[in-house]
């Protein structure tokens, strides 16, 4: 069995994958995160003793610190999608990405990997984007030899966006196309992002390396809504929704961060959709990692968002 890694994060969605492809590579690995009894699941995903959940909250040094405790290589996988309460882009995207990467150098860890995004861009008109690029040049700062590793939108049974959208097919009579469903994604598999973390701690070559990460095929927005109107074998119409007006909506939706429920779309999730996100420079393919095709994935948690569920009858093709 290989050394200790400590996995930031390890609990979110991400974070599953990223702890099966280590314990199938052989690490030792300790999750940290807030809270341990929540996430029992990850302890079967290697072998008996293998994995070890401990207590951590970035916004306490020394709880880190103490997870970071005789780590050879550290992972950090945390990150927001939307702001609210006290989980804010720049304390957890900038400061804690920073302190993770300098309690990881004192510790005396020989890797660290930290997950940002792509669109990551220190001029960007996005918080989130804005705040995921301070956050590499933070870590950049305290580990100059640090693995960035940015992926595309990332799908899997229990992704946020096709299951946003398919969810959205089941009870909404149309689907938005967000200026126009013109921008374009690489979605990539949450195993291949898992991979590419555990590709980057072995390989010596990655020190210090940027890694877009995308998957085989590129799509637009609006063709993305079509696959999953297809999958979920839903008839809605798609409305063009310009990005002045999607800015206003998003404004309004936003009001609901101050509830416990997810805003389906925020205005920085709105800039965000002005660009494309699409991979560039080295990638899956560079660490070693073969992409998974979309297609492969996607249809097999979609059929539950079906009228009749898996095993319902797609309708005729001029039906209703």
């Amino acid at each position: 069995m290989q050394g200790l890694v400590t996995v930031i994060g390890g609990s979110g969605f991400l974070g599953r994958y990223a702890v099966r492809a280590l314990a199938k590579e052989g690490w030792r690995i300790r999750v940290a995160m807030r809270r341990p009894h929540l996430a029992p699941e990850l302890r079967v995903m290697g072998d008996v003793g293998q994995i070890e959940l401990v207590q951590a909250n970035l916004r306490d040094e020394n709880s880190v610190a103490r997870a970071l405790t005789g780590a050879e290589a550290v992972v950090n996988l945390v990150g927001l999608l939307y702001e609210s309460g006290r989980q804010r882009f720049d304390a957890l995207h900038v400061t804690a990405a920073g302190a993770a990467a300098r309690l990881a150098a004192a510790a005396g860890a020989r890797t660290f990997v930290q997950v940002s995004a792509i669109g990551a861009d220190a001029a960007s008109t996005a918080v989130y984007a804005r705040t995921k690029a301070e956050g590499e040049a933070a870590v950049r700062g305290a580990f100059p030899t640090a693995v960035v590793l940015r992926p595309s939108v990332v799908f899997a049974e229990e992704d946020d966006f096709f299951n946003r959208f398919g969810a959205m097919a089941a009870v909404s009579p149309a689907l938005p196309l967000i200026g126009g469903g013109g921008t374009r994604f690489q979605p990539v598999y949450a195993g291949d992002v898992g991979a590419a973390v555990a590709a980057a701690l072995k390989r010596p070559d990655a020190a210090g390396g940027l890694y877009e990460l995308g998957g085989p095929s590129i799509y637009t927005f609006k063709e993305l809504m079509a696959l999953i109107l297809k999958e979920t074998r839903r008839r809605r119409l798609l409305v063009p929704i310009p990005f002045p007006l999607a800015e206003l909506m998003g404004q309004a939706a936003q009001l609901l961060a101050l509830t416990p429920f997810a805003p389906p779309l925020t205005r920085d999730q709105v800039e965000l959709l002005k660009s494309d996100n699409v991979a560039s420079g080295p990638g899956l393919a560079d660490l070693g990692v073969v992409a998974t095709p979309l297609e492969s994935i996607v249809p097999t948690y979609l059929w539950k968002y079906r009228a009749g569920g898996q095993f319902s009858v797609a309708p005729p093709p001029d039906g209703p």
